[in-house]
């Protein structure tokens, strides 16, 4: 029998409640390696991330892993940090807040919108579990990844379920997929690339790079790389690139095995030694600046192309708070959410009639 965790009263007949949980990957607290140890842990244990047999990948995470990397990821950490935070905290933060307002300011200020982080805080469970208290019983919840990839999409939604495996009264729940195609996001990484261009004269090259994966899950069926190369193929086209100005490229490879190619940092290099002077990077798989855009692009991979003869290297800001990109995610949550909303208002009818009779039969007891 299953066995429920202490759930906050119900009041039968309240009005329903819409929440939109926009899930990050997360961040640790501090850059420091006592921080860093409990989220790498929590993040390299993930059965999605590192598909390696238990046994094994425990001895090896823990023996080897977790007493080394969390200082050297402190490090890189602490030349991003910010006075409010890790970059992608304070970007989550400011993405929810513009959306709400948005969205009230369209007439419906009633959703309520809120981050989370898959790893780290806010985690999916206590976002959940206080939209509950607060009487949600829709939530839509958008994985902040444009395109679907088991261990990043997937892992939100597993999370969410395990989040909710002991509660009674279950909310409705939608999830959004993927949004690599959607034309509002491909108009605003369109639009930031023309804008830099505008202050700053275009590169010889576009590299576009997209945080990679192991190879062996293109074999297996993920549809990651097809999503990547769909949003690279579909900003060309909106920037009426030809196929030789802009090139695809895969970043953030960790451990040996074989990840999607071309490597970024290899692929600068040789840009360089081949004699392309100026380049662009724009990374499209992430909505909002972190550790990997900042540092690993906009620090290791600058110095490494200039180091190998280019003169020029650029990073193009992520979406951030851009506001075509804010009026994208609110198009996007309200394709996804017809129905809830149109509906609210004879919901709220029938519930309140619904609780008047509750209350007329227990007079009449």
């Amino acid at each position: 029998m299953a066995r429920y965790r202490q759930e906050p009263a119900y009041a039968h007949g309240s009005a329903r409640r819409t929440a939109v949980v926009l899930a990050n990957l997360g961040t640790p607290e501090a850059p420091t390696a006592a921080a860093l140890r409990p989220y790498l842990k929590q993040f390299l244990w993930d059965p999605r991330v590192v598909e390696i047999p238990r046994p094994i990948w425990w001895l090896i995470l823990n023996g080897i892993i977790l007493n080394t990397r969390p200082a050297k990821s402190a490090a890189k950490y602490a030349t991003v940090w910010t006075d409010q935070g890790s970059p992608l905290k304070v970007h989550a933060e400011r993405q929810a807040a513009l959306l709400s307002e948005r969205l009230a300011a369209a007439g419906h200020d009633e959703i309520v919108v809120v981050h989370a982080m898959r790893y780290g805080q806010p985690s999916i469970p206590s976002v959940l579990n206080d939209l509950r208290a607060r009487g949600c019983d829709r939530i839509l919840l958008l994985p902040m990844y444009p395109q679907y990839a088991a261990s990043t999409t997937a892992s939100v939604s597993d999370e969410a379920a395990r989040s909710m495996l002991c509660w009674r009264n279950l909310p409705e729940m939608r999830f959004v997929r993927s949004f690599c195609d959607h034309p509002g996001y491909i108009d605003a990484l369109a639009a930031s690339v023309r804008e830099h261009w505008e202050g700053n004269g275009e590169s010889e090259k576009l590299v576009v790079s997209f945080h990679g994966v192991p190879r062996f899950t293109l074999d297996k069926g993920d549809p990651y790389h097809c999503e990547c190369r769909k949003t690279a193929r579909l900003l060309a086209e909106a920037l009426a690139l030809p196929p030789d100005r802009l090139v695809v490229t895969f970043q953030s490879r960790f451990g040996k095995a074989e990840w999607l190619q071309p490597y970024t940092q290899p692929t600068l290099e040789q840009m360089a030694r081949d004699g392309v002077r100026k380049v662009d990077v724009i990374c499209p798989g992430f909505v909002a600046d972190c550790l990997e855009t900042i540092e690993e692009i906009g620090m290791e991979c600058r110095d490494a192309f200039l180091a190998n003869g280019g003169t020029g290297f650029s990073l193009i800001p992520c979406l951030n708070e851009r506001a075509d990109w804010i009026g994208a995610l609110e198009s996007l949550i309200l394709s996804h959410l017809g129905g809830w909303l149109e509906a609210s208002g004879n919901d709220d009818a029938e519930r309140v009639a619904s609780a008047e009779r509750a209350r007329a039969l227990g007079a009449g007891n």
